[in-house]
């Protein structure tokens, strides 16, 4: 997809003048905090500086999040990066897992699946919207999804873990959903 992606999260802190300074002595007066920095965590340093989510952290946290979205292992899934006005815009490619289609007599036999493909792709673009930025901090604009193939699966036990039916380089994949949902 393109050259190599030059995203990057850079969260910038600043020292807080209503917090006490660390050692003794009063508080020093310092640099309001920016208005687009993320609020603090609680127990969060109070030290001035930068941190940086690099393009390829954000790349496999955006992959993991659809590939457990789909049914896929991760390194089935290309992410690119692109800038929209600011914000972060995410363009994924993936496969997707689907039952046998022998056993799909009609639209019920879907229903553990999450629906049609095109169902699935749609429901998934939100939740990896949000899991992604819920987990890195990243203002993500959007999330385009091309679905690039499929992969014959199979729900197994009581909790429906997908996996690949056969064949050469089948190996068990996560279970749709698991990772990143509450």
């Amino acid at each position: 997809m393109g050259g190599p992606d030059r995203a990057a999260l850079v969260l910038v802190s600043a020292v807080d003048p209503a917090l006490p300074a660390p050692g003794p002595g009063p508080a020093q007066p310092g640099p309001p905090p920016l208005p687009s920095s993320p609020p603090s965590a609680p127990g969060a340093s109070r030290l001035a500086g930068h941190n940086r989510v690099g393009t390829q952290a954000l790349t496999s946290l955006a992959c993991a999040a659809v590939a457990a979205e789909f049914g896929v292992q991760p390194a089935e899934v290309r992410a690119e990066w692109t800038d929209d006005a600011g914000l972060l815009a995410l363009a994924l490619v993936a496969p997707i897992a689907v039952p046998p289609l022998a056993s799909v007599t009609g639209a019920r036999d879907l229903e553990p699946w999450g629906g049609t493909v095109w169902e699935r792709a749609a429901a998934a673009k939100g939740r990896v919207l949000d899991s992604v930025a819920s987990l890195s901090g990243a203002q993500i604009s959007r999330v385009d999804v091309r679905i690039s193939g499929v992969r014959v699966s199979r729900r197994v036990g009581a909790t429906g873990q997908v996996v690949p039916v056969g064949g050469p380089g089948a190996h068990p994949v996560p279970e749709v959903g698991e990772v990143f949902h509450a």
